[in-house]
């Protein structure tokens, strides 16, 4: 038997935002179940779309009962992203402990419908145990731990976004700081040169009146 979850989450930064912020996710204050992540496989295809493969080694609190099933958990993140179209799909299931429990996980980022400054999360996710008498924990718990890892997903997101808007304001700021510098620096010395200039007109002006007299 399969457990089916459906959801829908909405990130107010513009797509290409997000879709920056999603290879630099970790580490976050939010993320720190995962430990590892690593791409293993990067591709473009013939019709311009990014594939990328990473595996993902993560840890979860889990009851008594979970810890000798699942003593650490690695995840096979796939990802496609389609730059024409902005959208970005991501798989994801585990490659270990798949008798105890598969989890898998489909989301696609787009951009927002109703605002195109946002971007909309899809997330579709499936939980099966193949145990008998433990079925049912098995399905509650990666349920849970999948309603979990979505709000810490994206409270990591919502941190990274901050984090890197707030870099490029600042970096904005510097920039503007050092333009605003350089033209008073360059106002400054145009001010200086037509003083000058005037000053020595005025010397001109006063010698050949003095050689008239």
């Amino acid at each position: 038997m399969v457990k089916y979850l459906l959801g829908q989450s909405v990130l107010r930064s513009s797509w290409d935002q997000v879709f920056a912020a999603f290879w630099q996710r970790y580490p976050n204050p939010c993320g720190k179940h995962i430990l590892t992540e690593d791409i293993v496989h990067r591709e473009v295809t013939p019709d311009q779309k990014l594939l990328s493969r990473r595996l993902m080694t993560k840890t979860d609190r889990m009851p008594r009962w979970a810890e000798r099933l699942f003593p650490a958990n690695v995840a096979h993140p796939d990802s496609i992203v389609d730059p024409q179209n902005q959208t970005m799909t991501t798989f994801t299931w585990n490659i270990n402990h798949a008798r105890p429990m598969v989890g898998e996980e489909r989301c696609v980022y787009c951009v927002n419908s109703d605002n195109s400054g946002w971007t909309e999360i899809r997330r579709e996710a499936w939980v099966s145990s193949s145990l008998c008498g433990v079925s049912r924990a098995v399905w509650e718990f990666g349920l849970a731990q999948f309603k979990s890892n979505v709000t810490k997903s994206l409270k990591g997101f919502e941190y990274i976004l901050a984090k890197l808007q707030g870099e490029a304001a600042s970096k904005t700021l510097i920039k503007t700081a050092r333009e605003a510098n350089e033209k008073a620096k360059e106002t400054a010395l145009a001010a200086t040169e037509k003083a000058k200039d005037l000053a020595s007109k005025a010397a001109t002006k006063k010698q050949q009146q003095s050689l008239i007299v």
